[in-house]
């Protein structure tokens, strides 16, 4: 081989040898490139994931927010419906008391007359169309002591099983010191809650006779108004506004200066409204 031969190959092979070693170091800067994006890249993932993760432990956060205000409303719910309950229960008791005024202002009265002596014959008048026994047409006499002590006290045990609730019973019973004592005072007073019973067991129908039957054989009875009011509520019980509205309106003509003639006034106001 020539020496200019020599030369070519020497300057050929240092030639290949800078283009591989260029070669190598422009691989080096593209693995650093790729390095440096691979970093970039994975602190981008990890900034979102922390963003995420923030967001996240947000809706936990919020989420706890409004489930404290769902609870909230939930108890001033309760709250609403535990007032109603308690105003319900307030008129009940109201009117649980004016039964027991009732009853116990009924039982005074036929002691204070019981102490003048005798009871007043019952007005003679056709029954009425329900099981209550017709007076009968017996000739008023003193009662004794005893006789008035059991009228007393029969009177009372049908009151208390009314005021427990017992229509039932309470009507039985009723019925039971109407037949003991046919011409007491208070044989309007137990013939009015005979009926009464009859409403509250949704026996309208006797209801209704029971009352009329009240107005047929005591139409000057104190209780004459009242059971016209509580004929009027069966009316607009069994839907029948119209005679409902007549049987208010005729209280108030009739007994204008009576405590039902008050309420059939309260109530008309409500029906027109």
């Amino acid at each position: 081989m020539s020496a200019s031969s020599i030369r070519i190959a020497a300057a050929a092979a240092l030639l290949a040898f800078s283009a591989a070693a260029h070669a190598g170091l422009f691989d080096d800067e593209e693995a650093r490139k790729r390095v440096e994006e691979l970093r970039v890249t994975q602190e981008k993932n990890a900034r979102e994931a922390s963003e995420r993760i923030g967001r996240l432990e947000e809706s936990v956060r919020n989420i706890g927010v409004v489930e404290l205000l769902r609870q909230i409303e939930t108890l001033n719910a309760e709250i609403a419906r535990l007032r109603g309950s308690l105003e319900v229960l307030a008129n009940q008791n109201e009117q649980i008391q004016k039964r027991q005024r009732d009853f116990y202002l009924d039982l005074d009265s036929r002691l204070k007359r019981l102490e003048g002596g005798g009871a007043a014959q019952a007005p003679a008048a056709s029954p009425p169309a329900t099981a209550v026994p017709e007076a009968p047409a017996a000739a008023a006499r003193p009662a004794s002591k005893e006789e008035q002590a059991r009228e007393v006290k029969s009177y009372d045990a049908a009151s208390s099983l009314f005021r427990r609730n017992d229509f039932a019973s309470a009507a039985e019973a009723f019925r039971a010191f109407l037949k003991d004592f046919p011409q007491s005072a208070l044989a309007p007073n137990a013939t009015y809650w005979i009926g009464i019973c009859q409403a509250n067991l949704k026996d309208y129908k006797a209801a209704l006779a029971t009352q009329e039957g009240l107005l047929s054989r005591y139409p000057q009875s104190p209780k004459a108004p009242d059971a016209l009011l509580a004929i009027a509520a069966i009316q607009s019980e069994q839907g029948d506004a119209g005679s409902a509205r007549n049987t208010l309106e005729d209280i108030i003509a009739r007994y204008p200066g009576s405590e039902a003639a008050g309420k059939a006034r309260t109530r008309l106001a409500a029906i027109k409204r």
